[in-house]
């Protein structure tokens, strides 16, 4: 029996690769840069796999050139490069690599809450610059994270409490803080939580010295934050955000941390991905790292082997252990697509 064609958008871990390869007649982009649309459109026709990342835009163009497509298998938790509505009307199952990156994420939340606020980035250049002459009593001088001058607990504001937002939670324990979040239909499991206290998104960002974001990205969230809300914040408080980009605005908060409305900011996630906000390059109160949220190698690894094992199963026409829209197997159009 003839191996199913697929297409690897990008070379992920051999974790997962080498499954794919096996048991698959795969091809795989080798660019580091995400295949140009033309050839993306090219590659998919005929085949009956996509494994693809987040760079790569799967809408009813691309799925219409793919008759033979079968799963599309996406090297990511989430899935807005797809247009999973489209994919589900035409019998197509959309899968992901969730729960895999929670910890992962947390960790680099605290990385750059903790960044930004005691000044490192600024602090390595000056070293690296060979700048570093005397110990001095105002030599980069940041906030604290736990407690206040007078003694009293910071507060960490979190914004969405799901599975990030609560390992971001368990490891605020660790430095007593007082914590507040934000998320409607979680407001229940927040108010059964220990240690953490319900606000609305008005007090949060008022009473906060330290916002972090773990919210999703839909109509609602787009620019949740921006002008106003950085008005809100207080003027010694920072905004770290490793969820979506655009749930900042970007040239808001720029203009926010060059005014000083807000102390900093630090940013995994941008809003017109690889680009950033005009300024905020030549900021110094401002750390960015590009979206390496999940970028450890176990996680990695990890996601990779889950791409892959979503994919082979599907192609085996078997359901996947991680399918973002399941209804997908009880329509006419799924049937007609496996039959094929």
């Amino acid at each position: 029996m003839a191996k199913a064609k697929v297409f690897v958008t990008r070379v992920i871990p051999e974790a997962g690769l080498a499954k794919v390869v096996d048991q698959c007649n795969a091809e795989i982009w080798p660019d580091p840069q995400p295949p140009p649309r033309d050839v993306l459109m090219e590659k998919i026709a005929g085949c009956e796999g996509l494994l693809s990342t987040l760079n790569d835009p799967v809408d009813e163009e691309l799925m219409e050139r793919a008759p033979m497509l079968r799963v599309i298998s996406n090297f990511a938790v989430g899935f807005n490069n797809i247009d999973v509505a489209v994919a589900t009307a035409r019998g197509l199952p959309v899968t992901n690599t969730p729960g895999v990156l929670t910890e992962t994420t947390a960790d680099l939340a605290w990385t750059l809450l903790m960044a930004v606020a005691r000044n490192i980035v600024p602090a390595d250049q000056y070293m690296r610059g060979r700048r570093f002459r005397l110990w001095g009593p105002s030599l980069f001088v940041g906030a604290d994270i736990s407690r206040g001058g007078d003694g009293q607990p910071k507060t960490l504001g979190i914004v969405g409490f799901g599975r990030i937002g609560q390992a971001v939670y368990r490891r605020s324990r660790g430095f007593e803080m007082r914590v507040l979040a934000y998320d409607p239909p979680l407001q229940d499991l927040i108010t059964k939580t220990e240690g953490i206290e319900y606000a609305e998104m008005d007090r949060l960002l008022e009473e906060s010295d330290f916002v972090t974001i773990h919210t999703v990205l839909d109509d609602s969230t787009r620019h949740l934050f921006n002008a106003e809300t950085f008005e809100r914040m207080k003027s010694t408080a920072y905004l770290v955000n490793t969820a979506r980009g655009p749930i900042v605005d970007e040239k808001a908060l720029v203009a926010a941390l060059r005014n000083k409305k807000i102390a900093g900011a630090a940013l995994d996630v941008f809003e017109d991905e690889p680009e950033m906000a005009a300024g905020m390059a030549e900021l110094d109160n401002v750390v960015v790292v590009p979206h390496i949220a999940s970028a450890s190698r176990d996680t990695r690894n990890r996601m990779a082997t889950m791409c892959a094992e979503n994919a082979v199963a599907l192609l085996n026409r078997e359901k996947a252990p991680n399918c973002v829209n399941p209804e997908v197997y009880d329509t006419e159009a799924y049937r007609r697509r496996i039959a094929g």
